[in-house]
């Protein structure tokens, strides 16, 4: 028998999931997970765990919610460690405390592991408070979902005072206000509805209880929303930090390998953009192609790295195999600045570095180094532009290449994450054929792309895909380039 854990996910904004979340979901060897919780999250799962959707979206139920705790029986009883992953918090309008209880009736073991819920961070994100010292000093969430036939007292509701909430509720907006007003609430209180909070569609209304219903139709909102009712609404300009972010209202999809996208995106999302992640490509390392290279290491004049995977792979074998660093007796050469402080993580200073994330750029600079007949060692990927090698050769160098990784294409879990994409950053030849094949030409084509340099724009062009191409071949010049957009 195996287990079950109901994750909460949080609103929406990948970067809202707890510790221990992100810890069970390593642990899973199947998950489920629906709409609302986003594909985000499952960058955190093995690769060989079993993935299954189960969205249920409104007049689209791909699952009923029997059939959903049907397969949570089926799975834990294949012996599987379950991941229930849910928007928000479990126990929140998301109907875990059923699916828990259909497990209790069959002897299953289960954990809740509790999410952020909406009806707070999403409202944080828009600018509102829940409560204030003096003008709310308590909030009441309601399900809107069927508020025409809740059994909702609206006259406590009216008077209840406070901030009111109300999850799930677009289509019954009027019904919602007009129950409010008819019990006795000020039509002119302060009333907010915020869609798609936390993320790259967050949209925001503000107006009062008589127009509120017009308002959001008339700026086009749909569901998922959030309904606020109160005077803390009132802070919503102040207090907006999150879309005053000069990437606010962008969806930007990085196409890097796993290993290689954190630090992009993580700068993205501070400057207001929501991520999309898809890694074209996979690292395959094939660092034991070192092997017949190790005696002769300390007789080359040069080592010299044209990314951090090949600078990874290197010293990653070296420390396998035992072998002590201060035999190398080389200078050391990098390809860009993210190369150069990899090697420099190693305790390593380069002597040489190119500028530009370009090949050309890195033979610029070993001219004036090189000279015929040193020994130039090459550790690099199977699929790297053979220029290096050859314009070295040229130069009279004996040139070792050795493959030490190659890139494989990565995998795409769920193709809808690409529907709200904006701007798309490929940062290699490889990322370009790879993303054309997993979502297709024409949906890149719809898209803002850029192009981190001019080899890879070159690759784009064979395509017919427009692109800007970065003034720097950085990852600053990425984020400068998609800030002057």
């Amino acid at each position: 028998m195996g287990k079950v854990y109901l994750i909460g996910a949080g609103p929406g904004d990948e970067e809202l999931i707890t510790l221990k979340a992100i810890r069970k979901l390593k642990e899973c060897t199947a998950v489920m997970y629906d709409r609302l919780s986003g594909t985000g999250v499952l960058k955190y799962l093995d690769e060989k765990c079993k993935i299954y959707y189960c969205g249920k979206e409104p007049g689209c139920h791909y699952k009923t919610q029997d059939e959903i705790n049907e397969m949570l029986v089926q799975l834990a009883k294949e012996g599987h460690i379950v991941g229930r992953i849910k928007g928000g918090d479990p126990y929140i309008f998301g109907r875990g405390g059923e699916e828990a209880l259909r497990l209790i009736e069959e002897d299953i073991e289960f954990e809740v592991v509790p999410g952020i819920t909406s009806p707070i961070s999403v409202l944080n994100y828009g600018g509102i408070p829940v409560t204030h010292r003096k003008i709310a000093q308590s909030f009441h969430v309601f399900t809107g979902k069927s508020a025409a036939k809740l059994n909702i007292n609206w006259d406590a509701a009216a008077h209840v005072g406070g901030t009111l909430i109300f999850l799930m509720g677009f289509e019954n907006l009027g019904v919602i206000s007009e129950n409010l007003v008819k019990c006795g609430m000020d039509e002119n209180t302060p009333c907010a509805v915020v869609m798609r909070g936390t993320t790259a569609r967050q949209r925001k209304v503000v107006s009062t209880l008589k127009d509120i219903q017009d308002r959001a139709v008339e700026a086009g909102l749909h569901s998922p929303c959030i309904i606020v009712v109160g005077e803390v609404v009132k802070f919503n300009d102040e207090l907006n930090w999150y879309e005053k972010k000069p990437l606010f209202g962008r969806n930007i999809c990085i196409t890097r390998s796993k290993e290689q996208s954190a630090e992009i995106r993580e700068r993205l999302i501070d400057l207001g953009a929501q991520v999309t992640e898809i890694n074209s490509i996979k690292i395959k390392f094939t660092s034991e192609n070192m092997n017949e290279h190790l005696d002769k290491l300390p007789n080359y004049d040069y080592i010299v790295f044209t990314s951090v995977n090949g600078v990874n792979s290197f010293f990653d074998q070296l420390v396998d195999k035992g072998y002590d660093i201060r035999r190398i007796n080389g200078t050391f050469a990098a390809i860009g600045p993210a190369t150069e402080k990899a090697i420099k993580a190693r305790g390593i200073i380069p002597k040489i570095v190119a500028e530009k994330f370009v090949a050309e750029s890195l033979f610029d600079k070993m001219k004036n180094f090189v000279k015929s007949g040193d020994k130039v060692f090459l550790p690099r990927s199977k699929q790297a532009r053979p220029y290096l090698a050859d314009v070295l050769k040229d130069a009279g160098c004996i040139v070792d290449e050795c493959y030490t990784y190659e890139t494989v294409i990565g995998d795409l879990i769920d193709k809808s994450c690409f529907e709200d994409v904006d701007t798309v950053v490929f940062t290699s030849p490889t990322t370009v054929r790879n993303m054309i094949e997993l979502v297709g030409l024409d949906s890149i084509k719809e898209r803002n792309v850029i192009s981190i340099g001019p080899i890879t724009g070159n690759e784009l062009e064979k395509h017919g895909i427009s692109y800007s191409v970065c003034s720097e071949y950085t990852t600053d010049g990425v984020i400068n380039e998609l800030i002057k957009k």
